[in-house]
């Protein structure tokens, strides 16, 4: 089993019954070191599942002060590739760090990412 933290789209009941065929439980957790952006959604699937044109995007600070809520869902490794099959090129999947300490897959700005790994 995979924890995967959403501050956006995925914790809309629409899309968890889209994309993964039933509703998600999950727990509250605070993401450290990101803040949130907007992204312009050009996939008309996406947008017809979500509802929306606009989503959320972290962006990494490495600021701890930084904080971003939301949910940590607990999802198969098949619920995580359809999760991965959902969101659009730009957005990459990483681990997180959290208030609680738990580690859970978050997906990220994949272009502030990559910069961010090239130091």
């Amino acid at each position: 089993m995979h924890q995967l933290f959403s501050y956006g789209t995925l914790q809309l009941p629409q899309v968890q019954l889209q994309t993964f065929g039933r509703l998600l439980h999950g727990t509250q957790d605070t993401l450290l070191g990101y803040v949130l952006g907007e992204l312009k959604i050009t996939d008309p699937e996406v947008v017809k599942t979500s509802g929306k044109e606009v989503h959320p995007i972290l962006r990494y600070t490495g600021d701890a002060k930084d904080r971003v809520e939301g949910t940590i869902f607990t999802l198969s490794e098949a619920e995580l590739t359809q999760s991965d099959s959902y969101e659009v090129a730009q957005y990459t999947r990483v681990l997180g760090q959290f208030v609680s300490t738990q580690q859970a897959w978050v997906y990220v700005c994949a272009e502030t990412e990559s910069r961010r790994l090239k130091g």
